[in-house]
């Protein structure tokens, strides 16, 4: 609402400039953390191999940076401080940005809404240092150091009291500065970097530079940041398109999380949180992810920089390519054929969970004097059950377990899902492998195969459709319509046919012969709604899939049917043939192996 009088001219006014730089502080410096990206963002620029980051209260109270990078002179100081001044363009092309920063905003905003101190030394020329604080600048004055840059910034947002307000306690900004710092180093393996709390006086993180080439660097640098279990069960990627590259590592779907925190995607080495590639990565898991589960990946998206555009948020984070199709494109094919490169592989974590369930509860130790030399633990129920079974009468006429005898021999086992040995409880298939056992759901197994059949006879026979005897029309905006009808081929593919009718309608004249009960008049609307949020939509696309998939359930091996020894490892066969066989249609793992060694552990052996 306007609430301005229309017979009051109002002033036009020039702000000074303490007061331009507070605002600008407010676009580019959120929190403490925004504070330590641009700077950090700076000593990376400046081609720094060491980066040292040391906070205090969060980073409220102190941030302190320490680089070996280039540095500057007593002549570039004064310059680091004044708006706009940069070193990393010369303006005269908007899209050539090949560093972090090009604005000239960080430094002047940060000397206005804190106590900054900047110390430096360039090769060949003496040290020297200046301050700034509250806008307020200070002299150069000389200072003692190595070659490289300390930057020294206290009492964050002392000039603007009414941001404080704002902030989170010191632990979740102390949080938020290590997930800035843990982002930036998983994209440069061949950089040091310490973070250091210096209220508690330890090190929050720490990760020295890698040596080796670049992808064994990066692998390196991802297993100390994500941790060993996501190296160890990520797939690599590489793969190229018209000048767009796409590198890193993309987990298997058995690896998910119950949050999209173990997300991470960079431009052109730059992190960011871009629409465009988080609904790509989604997407590339469409059909092997649960619901409410989420991947993880760390993936690199390199290009020309003409092709995509860095000056479209204040701090960089979003980012727009100039073919966003083709940006898309490439990481929804390269994550698709990386998951059926994998064939029936599944995550590790899932046979240590299995593990740590089947180990005996630890006991209270007894008192030394008393211990044995061996205590075994308490027996489970399982085991005393298991126990009182082999004292039964009629035990060898009632096995719990039914087993055929192989039909393949001993060479069976050399297979990666090995040769069936039993079927437990009409559900699980137990195979020896060549170092160990392999437990195999059955009818989440078969569902899988039939699934990835029935879509194979989707994409090569073409998605039925029916015609509808009276058209449906949805009424739209000229601008919807004009965006709906733009993607009709594609749609037309999976069996909906629209048509415009004029005006802002369009006309639904066939629909999917797999979908029934389809509410046309939501659907269109929800892939509108997709497309103004994403660019693209993959709804109508994940309703046939829920439709084959649901046909594959009903038409699977089903749990509680008794299978030949000749069945059981046809469907192991079989399983190590088709691609992403290592999960069911709703995510979860379809077998677990336990080695020999983790078995024998389990006994004290």
């Amino acid at each position: 609402m306007n609430t301005h009088d229309p017979n009051m001219r109002p002033v036009i006014r020039q702000l000074d400039e303490a007061a331009a730089n507070r605002i600008a502080a407010g676009e580019v410096v959120e929190r403490p953390a925004s504070a330590v990206k641009e700077l950090v963002e700076n000593a990376l620029d400046a081609g720094a191999t060491r980066i040292e980051v040391a906070i205090a209260k969060g980073g409220k109270a102190l941030i302190r940076v320490t680089d070996d990078g280039c540095g500057m002179t007593a002549e570039d100081l004064p310059l680091a401080l004044a708006r706009h001044a940069t070193s990393k363009i010369d303006g005269s092309d908007l899209l050539d940005i090949r560093s972090f920063g090009f604005r000239g905003e960080a430094l002047p905003s940060l000397g206005a809404v804190g106590r900054l101190r900047i110390a430096s030394r360039a090769a060949g020329f003496d040290g020297a240092e200046i301050s700034v604080s509250g806008g307020r600048i200070g002299s150069v004055k000389p200072a003692a150091g190595n070659r490289g840059t300390v930057v020294e910034l206290r009492d964050l947002f002392f000039a603007t009291p009414a941001r404080l307000k704002f902030l989170r306690t010191d632990r979740a900004e102390t949080q938020a500065v290590a997930d800035v710092i843990r982002r930036l180093a998983m994209a440069e393996p061949y950089v040091g970097f310490i973070l250091t709390d210096e209220d508690e006086a330890r090190v929050l993180f720490r990760a020295d530079a890698e040596q080796g080439d670049l992808f064994g660097a990066l692998q390196t640098r991802l297993s100390r940041v994500m941790g060993r279990d996501f190296i160890d069960n990520a797939l690599p990627i590489d793969a190229e398109r018209d000048g767009i590259t796409l590198t890193g590592f993309a987990a298997l779907p058995t690896y998910s999380r119950g949050a999209a925190v173990a997300q991470h995607l960079y431009v052109n080495g730059r992190p960011v949180r871009d629409k465009l590639l988080t609904g790509a990565l989604r997407a590339g898991y469409m059909d092997v992810l649960p619901s409410g589960r989420h991947p993880a990946a760390v993936l690199f998206v390199t290009c020309d920089p003409h092709q995509v555009d860095v000056n479209v948020h204040p701090a960089k984070a979003e980012v727009r390519f100039r073919e966003p199709g083709i940006a898309r494109g490439l990481v929804v094919s390269a994550l698709r054929h990386a998951l059926a490169g994998a064939g029936h592989r599944v995550s590790s974590t899932v046979a240590t969970a299995a593990l740590g369930l089947a180990r005996p509860e630890p006991q209270p130790e007894a008192p030394r004097r008393y211990q044995a030399s061996y205590a075994p633990s308490r027996p489970s129920a399982p085991a005393i059950a298991a126990s009182l079974a082999l004292q039964a009468p009629g035990f060898a006429e009632s096995p719990s377990a039914r087993v055929e005898p192989e039909p393949g021999g001993e060479a069976q086992t050399d297979a990666p899902l090995g040769a069936a040995r039993a079927q437990l409880h009409e559900n699980w298939i137990i195979a020896q492998t060549a170092n160990g056992i392999v437990i195999v759901d059955q009818h989440a197994a078969h569902e899988r195969l039939v699934y990835e059949r029935l879509k194979a006879q989707q994409e090569t026979n073409g998605i039925a459709s029916q015609a509808l005897l009276i058209p449906e029309i949805v009424e739209l905006s000229e601008a919807d319509a004009q965006r709906i009808l733009s993607i009709a081929g594609d749609l037309a593919e999976l069996g909906l046919v629209i048509e415009p009718f004029g005006g802002g309608a369009v006309a639904v004249r066939e629909v999917p012969v797999l979908v029934k009960r389809l509410n046309v008049q939501r659907l269109i609307r929800d892939i509108l709604d997709d497309l103004a949020d994403q660019g693209t939509s993959e709804r109508l696309r994940a309703r046939v899939d829920a439709v084959l998939s649901s046909m594959a359930c009903h038409g699977s091996v089903r749990s509680g049917r008794r299978m030949t020894a000749d069945e059981m490892n046809a469907l192991l066969r079989e399983m190590e043939r088709v691609p992403k066989s290592g999960q069911c249609n709703h995510g979860r793992p379809t077998w677990i192996e336990l080695k020999l060694s983790d078995i024998e552990r389990l006994f004290g052996r």
